[in-house]
């Protein structure tokens, strides 16, 4: 009697554990595959002595499509006003980046419920180099320290050339001497 119980409860085990593994390996290959967003994991050989990651949002990641990135700026992040924001671009980030399509606004950062947008506009003047290897944010008023949430809203083509580009943000707080502080890095990846 023991032993018809133990095949019977081995048998119902088995079964469950089959169909839990038919039903994720179905659903992993059925499901949408998106990969615009950051990665999970993310390793660097050997990172710069304070190196920081920032967060953004990156709503297509395929090579030559329109694609709008949030490179956000988290509460967190920011530990003094910030008066003027540099992006560094990588030069070989072959894209066209126009001032017209650049903003900057107060942004609620979505998630698997719901959707990044914008909440409020911030009005600035935004400068790009000709070499399109920096852009420049002048706020109307200095983002504030505090807990909200900026992003920097980039409308762009993706480059044509697949690989990762590291934005890095420095921002300056008003004042009689102008200095940069590094805020981190953006890694965008583009496939």
């Amino acid at each position: 009697m023991f032993k018809k119980k133990l095949v019977s409860t081995f048998k119902k085990c088995f079964f469950i554990g089959f169909s839990v593994f038919l039903f994720e390996t179905g659903a992993s290959v059925l499901a949408p595959h998106s990969s615009a967003s950051p990665g999970f994991f993310e390793y660097q050989w050997d990172p710069e002595p304070g190196y920081k990651r920032l967060k953004y949002y990156q709503s297509s990641s395929e090579r030559g499509d329109r694609s709008t990135y949030y490179f956000f700026l988290k509460g967190k992040e920011r530990t003094e006003d910030i008066a003027k924001l540099t992006i560094t671009v990588p030069h070989y980030f072959e894209a066209k980046i126009k001032p017209k399509k650049l903003s900057l606004c107060k942004v609620r950062i979505g998630g698997y419920t719901e959707r990044t947008r914008c909440l409020e506009n911030i009005p600035s003047i935004f400068k790009v180099n000709e070499k399109q290897t920096a852009i420049e944010v002048f706020p109307e008023k200095p983002i504030p320290n505090s807990k909200d949430n900026y992003a920097v809203v980039m409308k762009v083509f993706n480059p044509r050339n697949r690989g990762m580009f590291q934005f890095r943000a420095l921002s300056e707080k008003a004042g009689d001497i102008p200095i940069s502080t590094y805020l981190g890095t953006w890694n965008i990846d583009v496939q």
